[in-house]
């Protein structure tokens, strides 16, 4: 299964290009949903987070007040990585067991939407990746529209993440936004005729661990050098083919 990293900039349109690949139908795993269930009383990153943010960051109903939580991380660089430590080795593990139920059900493709990709490290995760581009005036001025901002807190959010430049050297490909949804959308459309495996490679994919496993059987079994041999050679082929 080919996994696409998707990331971008706040409000360059990453959400937009998420709704796109589920619309052509490719399965999407959403690291800010998968946060934000993390982020649920009785969840273990919520007990953390309130240990170390205090109660300052609740709600009446005990719930996590995400803006104040915001307020708090994005102005100051040790909190926000002390946010990440809470709750990225459970949105990674849910990621995988994501990653895994999709590859098992024998899609071809799917889109992983993180919008720390990199500074996360989970592009070593995707084979190719994505970044959702726009200039720097219309991703300010988004985000102030969008989230109600002064001008001052949005460049403080922008100036919070890497920089765009950098994102873009990164990717194997950048998604232009700085003109209509339909141009966008017609990007996404190319991303997936341009990258969607084969048939033949998405069978070979689910052959290959079957080929793993009736070579350690016949190992274990002690059924001679040559069958050994042709479930190693079969095993290593399918993977090639992928």
């Amino acid at each position: 299964m080919l996994v696409i990293g998707l990331t971008g900039g706040i409000a360059t349109g990453k959400s937009t290009a998420s709704r796109e690949f589920k619309a052509l139908g490719v399965p999407v795993i959403d690291a800010d949903e998968i946060a934000r269930t993390a982020l649920e009383p009785g969840q273990a990153p919520y007990t953390m987070v309130v240990k170390h943010f205090g109660a300052s960051v609740l709600s009446q109903d005990q719930t996590i007040d995400r803006a104040k939580l915001g307020g708090i991380i994005f102005n100051d660089t040790g909190k926000r990585q002390l946010l990440n430590r809470c709750t990225h080795p459970y949105v990674r593990r849910q990621i995988i067991q994501q990653l895994v139920s999709l590859y098992v059900r024998g899609h071809s493709m799917c889109v992983l939407d993180v919008p720390l990709l990199f500074e996360s490290g989970m592009d070593r995760m995707c084979a190719k990746t994505l970044v959702v581009s726009c200039s720097a005036e219309q991703q300010a001025e988004r985000l102030i529209q969008r989230n109600q901002l002064s001008t001052e807190a949005a460049q403080a959010r922008i100036a919070a993440q890497m920089p765009m430049q950098e994102k873009e050297q990164r990717a194997t490909r950048v998604l232009d936004n700085r003109k209509s949804r339909d141009e966008l959308a017609a990007q996404v459309r190319q991303v997936v005729r341009d990258w969607r495996p084969s048939a033949l490679r998405t069978l070979a994919s689910l052959a290959a661990p079957l080929g793993t496993l009736v070579g350690l059987v016949c190992a274990r079994a002690s059924w001679g050098l040559p069958t050994l041999c042709a479930c190693s050679l079969w095993m290593v082929g399918s993977w090639c083919l992928f």
